[in-house]
């Protein structure tokens, strides 16, 4: 094949896998276009290439899902070539088919091979076809509800109701039961056709505590294909990766080659060039099941560049230029072990509820790769997927490289924004994981069924430290200087301090302290609520940089962050929020807000309003639904009642906090 050499590269995407592109590019001497949208002007990303150019809007289906816009933007900056990233446009055959015909080079498959897997129900049946193991289910174009209820039953529950067109865990569903199927089809049709603009569904056997497994592909123009082996993707919540390994615990070397083997087929039958993902369902006998393959470049790739020490975007820019693979399957190695955890903003004590904010202060934690495009000062939007960057350690063992990422998360520091950073070094260190043979995709609900189960509560320390820090930042504090600070002639006068922790609406109850502070030299006494005193000795910190405290005879290292009255505390590998009442003229949290207004959880789009004005409304019954994060998320009534009013509209854009309706209990 004719070589299509290319020196400037636009990448189609944003943030973090913009600038893991533009890293290797640049290495390979290729000159780097970033394209942004007005709310990622100053996204590092950005910066990260060598230059860049605006394609307005704000949500993704004003900018960075514009075909157009990023055609026109490659031949403003001269580039000779796309690179789609992940996500967005990757996987749509339509804007790898314009890239060719605008002349520019596709990093990517062809757009035939995008076709063929692009709809799921086409690709079960193909891979049915070439002898593929796929999961009984249903595929056909039949769409009628009646249809689909005479399948689920044929298939037998639990069932799994997915999105043909889908991906990413959206339009997915699993039904356990018959009644229950025709609301599940509903509400995933609907998140289908918002997601992907195609409502079809598939219904599969719902395999019981499967492993997600899958095998990394390699094609060339020249007719190789090769795997790279396997990555474990099995802990996820709401059917989305959350941690990720290299090679997986229950794949031995036979089983490896008779996975690979099926993937390198599949990659065949269709023709396929460049870097693909056949993704398997792994019962707990051996057997393999073909879920999907993913056309793209995947988020956890750096995994299977550690194990294989091969740089995945270099094969992909080099096969791109009609260059054939670099190593045949005879000379790919599995060293050592890699595990890679997405570090999200979200609150898993929430639900897993997506947040925004602020970054105040971001530290990657050492030892480790850290794939980000993350700031102190940056703004996380609402508009993009809720997932701001890997991390990612490799050791010579499993355990080790476990335990080097759980260390090196406990140093990462990310305030400003909540994020499932503690999380995730939670899961890492449960003795399920490390064990590692029972994983499976039910792991998060075995281990960390409920909102309780994922909470991280502030004990005494980090309660008495944040008092400390509150009452040193007051105007009244701040008048003397450190060293003066609790000297008087007379008795030291306290300085009254009122606290309230802001993870406590998991639990649905209020955690406020009242105390006193006596700010001396170099230390502070602490007490709340006539408990005990508590000393603390060293000064506080500067906002932002690493300190110490000593209580007793232990000393704690933390960092922290202002935000108007709120103060973000690292503590020793734990993340809090709190409000300090010292720092602002606060209503008594006494004077809680009257039940039955439902505010909005997190920043989002209202997408629906199921209730007018007058309506009665029953406990539990879903009344609004918001999109955030290319996520939906029904608000219910929190009791039988009637609506008094309606504060928003469909369409409209709304804030944490933001009052949605107000409900007044039914007699009675």
């Amino acid at each position: 094949m004719t070589e299509r050499r290319f020196t400037r590269l636009l990448i189609a995407n944003r943030s973090e896998i913009a600038v893991r592109v533009a890293r290797t590019a640049k290495q390979l001497g290729i000159t780097t276009v970033a394209v942004y949208s007005d709310a990622d002007r100053d996204n590092p990303h950005v910066a990260a290439c060598d230059t860049s150019v605006s394609i307005g809007g704000t949500t993704p289906a004003e900018s960075y899902l514009v075909v157009d816009k990023l055609i026109d933007a490659a031949r403003q900056s001269g580039a000779q070539a796309i690179h789609p990233g992940y996500g967005f446009l990757s996987e749509n055959a339509t804007f790898a088919r314009r890239v060719s015909e605008a002349g520019l080079v596709f990093v990517g498959p062809p757009a035939s091979a995008i076709d063929a897997m692009g709809d799921k129900a086409r690709a079960r049946r193909r891979m049915a076809e070439a002898g593929i193991p796929v999961v009984p289910g249903y595929d056909g174009d039949d769409q009628s509800e009646a249809l689909l209820l005479a399948e689920a039953a044929r298939i037998g529950f639990p069932i799994m109701v997915k999105a043909s067109a889908g991906g990413g865990g959206r339009g997915m569903r699993r039904v356990d039961t018959p009644d229950a199927l025709p609301e599940a089809l509903k509400l995933a049709v609907s998140e289908a056709q918002k997601a992907f603009g195609d409502g079809r569904m598939i219904l599969e056997r719902a395999v019981i505590e499967p492993r997600h497994v899958e095998i990394q592909v390699f094609a060339d123009s020249h007719g190789n294909v090769v795997h790279l082996g396997e990555r474990d993707c099995s802990v996820q919540r709401r059917h989305q990766k959350i941690v990720e390994e290299a090679p997986s615990p229950a794949v031995d070397e036979t089983l490896r080659k008779r996975m690979g083997d099926a993937a390198v087929a599949v990659a065949r039958e269709i023709g396929y060039t460049g870097a693909g993902t056949i993704e398997f369902l792994l019962d707990r006998a051996g057997h393999f099941y073909f879920m999907e393959m993913n056309t793209r470049l995947q988020v956890e790739h750096p995994v299977t560049e550690f194990v294989t020490g091969q740089d995945l975007v270099e094969w992909q820019l080099r096969v791109a230029q009609g260059e054939p693979l670099p190593l045949a399957q005879s000379d790919i190695r599995i060293t050592g072990h890699a595990v890679e955890v997405r570090l999200c903003a979200e609150d898993p004590a929430d639900d897993f509820l997506p947040r925004t904010g602020n970054v105040l202060v971001w530290r990657p934690g050492p030892h480790v790769r850290s794939d980000h495009a993350l700031a102190d000062g940056m703004s996380i939007s609402p508009f993009y997927d809720s997932m701001l960057g890997k991390v990612i350690a490799h050791g010579g063992s499993r355990i080790e490289a476990i335990e080097r990422l759980a260390d090196a998360l406990d140093e990462t520091v990310l305030l400003g924004v909540t994020s499932n950073r503690r999380f995730l070094s939670r899961v890492l260190r449960h003795p399920a994981f490390i064990e590692g043979s029972l994983v499976s995709t039910a792991f998060i609900a075995q281990h960390f069924p409920t909102n309780e189960s994922r909470i991280n509560k502030p004990g005494h320390v980090a309660w008495s430290l944040a008092a400390w820090l509150s009452a040193a930042g007051t105007d009244r504090a701040e008048s003397q200087g450190p060293a003066w600070r609790g000297w008087r002639s007379g008795a030291a006068l306290p300085v009254p301090c009122r606290l309230a922790w802001l993870g406590a609406r998991a639990e649905n109850q209020s955690a406020t302290r009242r105390g006193t502070v006596l700010l001396g030299s170099h230390s502070a006494w602490v007490r709340f609520d006539e408990g005990e005193p508590l000393l603390l000795h060293d000064t506080p910190g500067r906002p932002g940089d690493l300190a110490s405290v000593t209580i007793g005879e232990r000393t704690f290292r933390y960092r922290h962050a202002w935000e108007n009255n709120h103060l973000w505390l690292h503590l020793d590998g734990d993340d809090y929020l709190f409000a300090s009442h010292n720092r602002d003229g606060a209503k008594s949290s006494d004077e809680a807000e009257a039940d039955g207004i439902l505010r909005a959880p997190m920043n989002g789009r209202v997408i629906a309003v199921d209730l007018t004005e007058g309506q009665t409304v029953e406990a539990g019954q879903t009344v609004m639904v918001l999109e955030a994060m290319k996520m939906e998320h029904a608000i219910a009534a929190p009791f039988a009642g009637k609506v008094m009013s309606i504060g928003i509209r469909t369409g409209e854009q709304v804030a944490p906090g933001q009052i949605l309706a107000q409900l007044e209990p039914l007699p009675g």
